[in-house]
């Protein structure tokens, strides 16, 4: 009664895996194929096992052709089961064997050892309530057993290391299973274990198929791992590309501006200053462009809420628009709501980004007329609505290109606007940084007669304040710095000359180093310094490295900034984290480099 239950149970539960497996959608795939036919004979086979168990358990001869016939049968399905198993391995292990040739391989095999076992002799043994079988045919299908084991184990460690381990773990079962089932039934033959293995394996063969849930996680997988590697490819594209631009422009903008404050300067030549200091903002704009894109998409641009007069933003890009029209015959209107509340929550440094684009693109535009720049507000409890918008006279947009605007690197109607310098990033970073600051962007044009862009972003109202305490001062504030002593080190020269040339003016020692190991020699012989500006990305030995040797040396504590040309998103919090101090980017900006040195010479005396 035992084996009839033991062969009954493994049946069903083989008839519910194929229900299972073929209610299924499947992949076309050969190991799926030879999978279905190995649960098919699999379940044939427990039914034979059931009849036989049945025909012994009622006392029926076991001598009758039907019985032996049945017994045979039973054989045959051990063989052609471990023949597929066989097969199905050597699919996974992708061994050099045509699908053709498997099939024919499994055809001849099976044919072959069924003819052999239907030919061979056995008989049963009688034990007690058990019976079972014994003779020449026996010991042939324990041998073909255990040559399909060999074989299961050989390609197994042939192919190890290039085929997933999840796929091993039937086979590992089978022949740990296998093994310990053979050593049982040569000593105890009537203890009946074959039908419930290879129903227990052909379950877990089942979990580790090519079924289309696993496909596609994996192929999900690969995905996940082609983005990784073109975004750090891309990442390492926009580090080069900020380094090799911003490194030039570095000396345009640093010797212009030292131009421009000369005294005996001639008036001509400081027009033509001027517009080099233009152009090369251009040029930094683009570039802070591509990379505020590669922030946003990689979802590392932050908004930062601070407090802010929005008097004094206001005031800012009007200047700025004013500088941007320069001398072409349009006039700048200018209509603020005077019940804005004096100090406002929220990030005024992108919010300022936002209308900077709007009113600098009026500017690229418009040819002549107007533009109109007007901020109205909405207030209800501690929230203000600010509702800005930018009205121009300019070339206007056509309506089937309106939906394009806010596409990246798209710029419409280029034929007519070829001489007109950009990117075509400004609005799409635009439109980001308003949906960031869960905001809304509207754009009413006439092609032909001017555009109108209306932003609406909700800020919160700050009570009680008139001034902001933590304003930013725009002013650069000199100082003396005679007594301090500064290393600079970079391997470009003309970023030394730059940077010489701005510090000049605070009348401070300036000490050069060319290279990583220079600096720390000049560590290591004695020299002291009040701080130290370390370029990065120099040969040899990088910034980094360079911090880190000189991390090493007892007593060094010199406040250590990391001056480099790498401005891509998050090198700022990477330098932080690698050691530095603070972060100084290239083209040095003379309003960051005077804060820096008011906070480590004149604010870090004691």
């Amino acid at each position: 009664m035992t084996s009839v239950s033991i062969v009954s149970y493994s049946a069903l539960y083989m008839l519910l895996l194929i229900i299972i497996f073929f209610s299924k959608k499947r992949l076309n795939l050969f190991e799926n194929k030879i999978y279905s036919v190995g649960i098919i004979v699999a379940l044939f086979g427990t039914f034979l096992e059931i009849i036989s168990a049945i025909y012994f358990l009622f006392g029926w001869d076991v001598n009758t052709t039907f019985y032996i016939v049945i017994s045979r049968l039973v054989f045959v399905y051990y063989v052609i089961w471990i023949n597929i198993f066989l097969n199905y391995i050597i699919i996974i292990t992708r061994q050099k064997v045509s699908q053709r040739k498997i099939i024919f391989q499994l055809l001849l095999c099976s044919c072959v050892e069924v003819v052999l076992l239907m030919l061979l002799p056995f008989e049963y043994i009688v034990s007690g309530d058990t019976m079972y079988p014994s003779g020449l045919a026996v010991t042939f299908l324990y041998a073909i057993i255990f040559v399909c084991l060999l074989l299961m184990l050989i390609f197994t460690i042939i192919s190890v290391k290039k085929v997933e381990k999840k796929k091993f773990i039937p086979l590992i079962a089978l022949l740990f299973l296998g093994g310990v089932a053979m050593l049982i039934q040569s000593y105890f033959p009537e203890i009946f274990l074959t039908t419930p293995l290879i129903a227990f394996v052909t379950f877990l063969t089942y979990f580790t198929i090519e079924n289309p849930d696993m496909k596609l996680i994996e192929q999900l997988n690969i995905a996940r791992d082609q983005a990784e590697r073109a975004n750090n490819a891309k990442s390492e594209f926009l580090s080069n590309m900020s380094h090799e631009i911003r490194t030039p422009l570095n000396a345009i903008v640093g010797f212009s501006q030292a131009l421009a404050e000369e005294e005996n300067v001639p008036e001509e030549a400081k027009d033509e200053i001027k517009d080099i200091m233009m152009a090369s903002q251009n040029l930094l704009e683009i570039v802070n462009g591509i990379l505020d894109i590669s922030k946003i998409e990689a979802g590392k641009l932050e908004i930062v809420n601070t407090e802010y007069s929005l008097k004094n933003v206001l005031e800012e890009l009007t200047a700025l628009t004013t500088s941007r029209i320069g001398e072409k015959p349009i006039t700048l209107r200018t209509v603020f709501d005077p019940s804005i509340p004096q100090v406002l929550y929220g990030d005024y440094v992108r919010l300022k980004q936002i209308v900077l684009n709007l009113l600098t693109n009026a500017a690229k535009y418009t040819k002549e007329g107007y533009i109109e720049f007007k901020v109205d507000s909405v207030i209800k409890d501690d929230i203000c609505r600010l509702i800005i918008s930018v009205e121009d006279t300019g070339i206007g947009i056509k309506k089937e290109s309106i939906d394009k605007l806010f596409n990246k690197f798209e710029r419409l109607d280029l034929e007519k606007n070829i001489t007109i310098e950009g990117t075509g990033l400004g609005l799409a970073i635009t439109k980001k940084l308003v949906e960031l600051m869960n905001g809304s962007i509207v754009v009413q044009s006439e092609y032909g007669n001017g555009s109108k862009f209306t932003v609406a972003i909700d800020q919160r109202i700050v009570e009680g304040k008139e001034t902001v305490a933590n304003e930013i001062n725009t002013e650069i504030e000199l100082f003396d710095a005679k007594d301090k002593r500064i290393l600079l080190v970079d391997d470009n020269k003309i970023n030394l000359k730059v940077a010489v040339r701005l510090l000049q003016s605070y009348q401070m020692q300036i000490d050069q180093a060319m290279s990583g190991q220079e600096c720390i020699d000049k560590i290591k012989e004695g020299n002291s310094y009040d701080l130290i500006l370390l370029d990065d990305m120099m040969p040899k030995m990088s910034g980094v490295e360079t911090l880190k040797e000189l991390q090493k040396i007892e007593g060094f504590e010199t406040p250590t900034i990391a001056f480099t040309a790498n401005a891509i998103s998050g090198m700022k919090e990477k330098y932080l984290s690698d050691g530095f101090h603070d972060y100084l980017s290239k083209p040095i900006d003379k309003l960051e480099l005077n804060q820096l040195l008011k906070k480590y010479l004149k604010e870090g005396e004691k």
